[in-house]
């Protein structure tokens, strides 16, 4: 393949029209300019300062395997500095991002995420108990308020009590604000508008509730450290427990900067896959009812790693990641030392970007790509740069076994108990949650109790 120094075509728009759409429209914004420039294009900025945006698998395997030395990753996510903490894996570069990435991996992984299945169950089965029969209610609410429980006891290991009630109620109000609205939405690309002008201004509310969450959370540690027992499973005892190469453990602001990155990562992202999963379950009576006939062949509460086992329950969850994932672009790589992909060989300052929408959306990898079609993933497996709903390379998100696990098990729970339906057949659009892409805030859904039928086996 040829190397030029020239980069991909693509368009010349102002920052601030360009950024506008990308906040409004995100699908669009991609899926124009694919359209118009074909697999790999650039936005041109200023001076040297280009984004580069690619969706081939080849293109993807080349970036993902190249030399992390080449790019600078934590630095393109500079803008959730002021929630996550400077010391959060997801800012980190190089040999620091490396050690905290091994420190935290071996807790979502393993036996050890595997016993986290059943307080999963239970605190699905608590927050479904309140839905009223036949009567509307937020899908996407109970689906927060189930990841955010499950957040709070298994990475927290908080369960009940007044700091788990405080810390519920403030994490709910910050993430709902920061993603529900518009202008808090807008405040995470444009700087002007993050200032604080008081407690009654939309920053300044925001500060405030990251103080309170702060004070909270550091008081949970700060007891944490005064226990002498050792035998807590939640991932903040299993961090304050692990030690650096050189004995050293995580230092407080370490540890807090990690639990919210955690609860960032983990909460938002997985609620919005969940809401997903329902729409489609429900807009295609045949994905329903295959996935009911598969769950029956388990019998009444069956063991939580039976269910992580199913294998259309899984490709559900697969299908529902990929046509609409909830972060539609990888980790933005800046070029740090020059770095040829596709024949490009792109200078250092510019902004590379793998784009997982595009990917996962490629007709030759994906026939009818706007189809739901969960058989996809049982027909072929696809290699990490045809699917990756969780990014790839060293950037690739440490929970994505746990996310999933998490997704089946909710699923498998509800599903075994209640039908849920939407209160309205029209099709849903995704929409910009924050960073995510979700579905809009108002979708509401009925539960009634699920019809029992006659054990029979499912085709996969």
């Amino acid at each position: 393949m040829t190397v030029t120094n020239n980069l991909p075509h693509g368009p010349k728009l102002p920052r601030f029209l360009r950024l506008m759409k990308f906040i409004t429209r995100p699908v669009k914004y991609v899926e124009d300019f694919a359209k118009t420039y074909g697999d790999h294009f650039t936005i041109w900025g200023s001076k040297d300062t280009h984004i580069i945006y690619f969706s081939q698998p080849q293109a993807l395997e080349q970036i993902f395997t190249a030399d992390p030395k080449h790019f600078e990753s934590g630095v393109g996510n500079g803008g959730l500095g002021f929630l996550l903490g400077s010391n959060s894996l997801i800012l980190l570069d190089g040999d620091r991002h490396q050690r905290q990435r091994q420190l935290l991996t071996p807790p979502f992984h393993g036996e050890r995420m595997r016993a986290y299945g059943q307080d999963i169950r239970e605190i699905t089965q608590q927050v479904s108990s309140e839905w009223s029969i036949g009567k509307p209610f937020n899908i996407r609410s109970s689906m927060q308020e189930i990841t955010l429980r499950v957040i709070l006891r298994v990475v927290f290991g908080l369960n009940e009590g007044q700091r788990f009630q405080q810390l519920q109620q403030l994490l709910s109000s910050l993430l709902d604000f920061m993603g529900g609205s518009p202008l808090m939405s807008t405040a995470l690309f444009f700087n002007f508008v993050q200032k604080d002008l008081g407690a009654w201004s939309p920053w300044g509310r925001v500060m405030r509730l990251l103080q309170q969450i702060d004070q909270l959370i550091y008081a949970l540690i700060a007891e944490r450290r005064t226990e002498t027992q050792q035998n807590r499973q939640d991932i903040l005892s299993l961090m304050m427990a692990a030690r650096y190469e050189d004995g050293q453990p995580m230092s407080d602001e370490e540890l807090r900067d990690e639990l919210m990155t955690l609860l960032v990562a983990g909460h938002e992202t997985t609620a919005s896959a969940l809401t997903w999963a329902f729409y489609w379950i429900d807009q295609l009576p045949e994905v329903g009812e295959k996935l009911l006939r598969e769950l029956d062949t388990l019998g009444v509460n069956p063991d939580p790693s039976s269910i992580a086992k199913l294998p259309y329950l899984t490709a559900v969850c697969q299908e529902t990641l990929r046509i609409y994932p909830i972060v539609m672009n990888g980790v933005p790589r800046i070029v740090k030392s020059p770095v040829e992909i596709m024949g490009y060989k792109i200078p250092e300052r510019n902004v590379i970007i793998p784009s997982i929408y595009l990917a996962h959306h490629r007709e030759e990898v994906y026939p009818n790509s706007k189809q739901f079609r969960p058989e996809r993933f049982l027909e072929r497996q696809f290699s990490p740069y045809e699917y990756l709903p969780f990014g790839g390379g060293n950037r690739r998100c440490i929970g994505l076994a746990f996310a999933q696990y998490e997704m089946k098990i909710v699923l498998a729970t509800i599903l075994s108990r209640f039908q849920v339906s939407l209160m309205s057949k029209r099709p849903v659009h995704p929409v910009r949650r924050g960073l995510t892409m979700a579905t809009p805030a108002g979708m509401r859904m009925v539960a009634t109790p699920q019809v029992k039928r006659a054990s029979t086996p499912v085709a996969v």
